[in-house]
């Protein structure tokens, strides 16, 4: 980022924090009791899975079981609260930045964790790119508040200069000394953790990062919740006007864009299919999964393209009718957005072909391509495969303020959630509204 595109906002502002985590005396392993974000997890498999590995797994506070919601939030405080009270979980000391390095093979990715001042998206300091559905800013603020605590941080994404200086220097300086824990988790994925307790250091990374813009990469409900709870304690300062988050310089270490998939219920494919006649090309091909999405891939390089499954085979879907385009996406937006594949399928497909509200009950997003077309295939519903849209597309839309819609790309890799939590100084249980 050039210096004079750094003066035009105010810029980001990290503070250090006394991270809560977990004591690995009190526990199988870290690895046992980490989890991937709330919304990547796999339910009910996954959660099982998860619950099965440490009883301690985070996936208890995360995503808690119960019959209510009210139920599942008092469990995650209780939970929290025994083990605070236990030992499983302490605070560290003093206020530090955390160095989190995630590796596997090829893969790299080293970020800084702390807690950044909310802003809107209109200061143009952190900027979102996606909608957010309201009944999930709900649960996760019901859960924030139950628990007094950010549980798991949000993956953004800055532009460094490229350079050896400032907080990419002093990261790189870091990971030569030993670290505060280091994991493999399931995936084959090495975890390291490292505390920036030095002020002088401290003091580098925050400069650096004042006057830097950031993107969202994941966390868009958890960011919208954030600025939610810190709405409630207007004119009440505190520990609520920040949040919990991993930034990364995508200069150094380029992020990876996945799609996130559609999984309709309680539709069969021959339905979706046999509203599709005339509006748009369909054509069935072979296995296996991998050669299917090369052919999507293929098709998505000319135009709009979805991969169809759920009845033992896949269905290439592209070519949209131009008229039905026309009718159906909304005009006054950039054509960069009306041509995503997640603006055609919410607008023209979803709403206009199939008749489908965007509702929990009618629509899953399922970011494991198989686990999308396996769980189709049980349902007897549709499995919606999207093809990733870039990262520049995403950004330069995002630098217009324009959102896309909801759940329209997957960034990673995401950091693994229970290796740092944030308490905000309130009891679990007894976090003021």
């Amino acid at each position: 980022m050039k210096t004079s595109e750094r003066a035009t906002y105010p810029g980001l502002r990290l503070i250090p924090f006394r991270g809560l985590r977990y004591v690995p005396e009190r526990v199988g392993s870290l690895a046992s009791v980490t989890s991937p974000p709330y919304d990547v997890v796999v339910r009910p498999d996954g959660l099982h899975h998860l619950e099965s590995l440490d009883p301690h797994n985070i996936v208890r506070l995360i995503l808690p079981q119960g019959g209510s919601a009210r139920d599942r939030n008092r469990q995650a405080a209780e939970t929290l609260l025994r083990w605070l009270a236990e030992g499983v979980l302490a605070t560290d000391p003093e206020p530090v930045f955390y160095v989190y390095e995630q590796r596997s093979g090829d893969l790299l990715q080293r970020g800084v964790i702390g807690a950044l001042a909310l802003s809107p998206a209109a200061e143009g300091i952190v900027l979102p790119h996606e909608d957010v559905m309201a009944d999930v800013v709900e649960d996760r603020a019901d859960l924030m508040r139950a628990t007094g605590a950010h549980l798991e941080p949000l993956l953004l994404s800055y532009a460094g200069d490229g350079g050896s200086a400032g907080a990419a220097a002093v990261i790189e300086d870091v990971v030569e000394r030993g670290p505060l824990l280091t994991t493999t988790t399931e995936d084959g994925v090495t975890h390291r953790l490292w505390a920036v307790a030095d002020p002088a250091e401290q003091e580098r990374m925050a400069e650096d990062l004042a006057g830097r813009q950031a993107l969202i990469a994941d966390g868009h409900h958890r960011w919208a919740t954030y600025l939610r709870l810190q709405r409630e304690r207007s004119g009440r300062p505190g520990p609520w006007d920040s949040g919990l988050v991993l930034l990364v310089d995508t200069v150094r270490y380029p992020l990876r864009v996945r799609a996130i998939h559609r999984l309709l219920h309680r539709f069969p494919v021959t339905e979706a299919l046999a509203a599709l006649e005339g509006r748009f090309r369909v054509r069935t091909l072979g296995g296996p999964l991998p050669r299917a999405l090369d052919a999507l891939a293929e098709a998505a390089l000319l135009g709009n393209a979805f991969l169809l499954a759920g009845d033992g085979a896949f269905h290439l879907v592209d070519r949209p009718d131009e008229g039905l385009l026309d009718h159906s996406v909304p005009a006054g937006r950039p054509a960069a957005w009306r041509a995503l594949d997640a603006t055609v399928l919410h607008s023209a497909l979803l709403d206009e072909v199939w008749r489908i509200p965007d509702a929990p009950e009618h629509i899953s997003y399922i970011h494991d391509t198989a686990a999308a077309v396996g769980q189709a295939e049980r349902q007897g519903g549709t499995a919606v495969l999207m093809h990733p849209v870039s990262e520049d597309v995403v950004r330069d839309l995002a630098r217009q303020g324009v959102t896309m819609p909801r759940k329209s790309t997957s960034f990673g890799p995401k950091p693994a959630t229970g290796l740092v939590l944030r308490s905000l100084g309130t009891e679990p249980g007894r976090a003021s509204g």
